[in-house]
């Protein structure tokens, strides 16, 4: 019923609109501290939604295809960013019962037991038995007592270390959110982020992988010399373990402006990519700057409220 009406909104060829969907983890059970989360029933049904509604491409060819005016009607992408194990072990096998393609946006640092500063505070604050944290110290008197002893107050924790956090320089961000696991008195997992047999596994399974830079900065904070190094390493790295070509390219945060610049973007060109993908709410086109592509994933959980939000986001174009 409803192909009919994306297709007026997303129609074939010179005039095509892609819808690029963004993910980030696809939990295998529903989550008591982020009820949002992506889980596995819900991953599962979105992804039935999609495949009858949509044409899902492998971004590489929805990129191409836009670009020379040949793009199907109805087309639209999956993406999922930073690289964490459940990509593989909950999101693959859902993905592949589907048959839908999907690139996958490694922060290489972190593969084979590393772990990203946010998931550092997350799990900080999530498994200490502490009543409170005294954070004066890293970020200040209003820091001084944090409630931590009901879910309410860990989520209104989380959500102000990060923010306060995440814009410092890389390594005092990391070493802040290392000072909290020790205050917190806890013992942090190792096993959030993918190994490197996974992102081969990934691959082998048809799925694409694309470059997200080693430790998931700002890149817009960065001088030219430290973002050229974030951004090749990573793309180095993956072409190391995959053997082949890395193509694709998603900027941290990836709000333009903010996240990055263009100096950031033109990194991205000379640096060989075909493509790299932003935050920015929205869906391309054929005039669109295949370097800022937009994303856009509705965050609805019934089948009608999501069609029309992705609608809308679609005629908003």
């Amino acid at each position: 019923m409803l192909k009919p009406f994306f297709k007026r909104l997303s129609p074939a060829g010179a005039q095509a609109r892609l819808s690029v969907l963004i993910f980030h983890r696809v939990l295998a059970a529903p989550d008591t501290l982020f009820p949002d989360e992506m889980d596995a029933r819900r991953f599962d049904e979105l992804c039935g939604w999609l495949k009858r509604w949509l044409n899902v491409l492998p971004l590489d060819e929805a990129v191409q295809r836009l670009q020379a005016g040949t793009l199907p009607a109805r087309a639209a992408c999956l993406t999922f960013d930073d690289g964490y194990a459940d990509n593989h072990d909950v999101a693959l096998p859902i993905l592949q019962r589907h048959g839908l393609p999907a690139t996958f946006f490694i922060a290489t640092g972190f593969l084979d037991g590393g772990r990203m500063w946010n998931d550092t505070v997350i799990e900080s604050v999530r498994r200490t038995r502490l009543p409170m944290l005294s954070l004066e110290v890293l970020l200040g008197a209003e820091f001084s007592r944090v409630p931590v002893r009901s879910l309410e107050e860990k989520r209104a924790a989380i959500e102000s270390l990060i923010s306060q956090l995440k814009y410092q320089p890389v390594s005092l961000r990391l070493g802040l959110a290392e000072q909290l696991a020790m205050q917190a008195e806890v013992q942090l997992p190792t096993d959030l982020m993918m190994t490197s047999d996974q992102v081969r596994a990934l691959r082998r399974a048809g799925m694409q992988i694309g470059a997200h830079t080693v430790s998931h900065p700002i890149l817009a904070t960065l001088n030219q010399a430290n973002a050229y190094a974030e951004i090749t390493m990573s793309k180095q790295v993956l072409e190391t373990l995959l053997g082949e070509r890395v193509s694709l390219f998603a900027y941290p945060n990836g709000k333009p402006g903010v996240d990055y610049n263009a100096e950031t973007v033109a990194l991205a060109r000379a640096l060989g990519f075909d493509a790299a993908v932003s935050t920015q709410w929205g869906v391309s086109k054929a005039d669109s700057d295949v370097f800022q592509l937009p994303r856009f994933t509705p965050w609805d959980r019934t089948p009608l409220r999501f069609a029309m939000r992705l609608a809308n986001n679609l005629w908003r174009a």
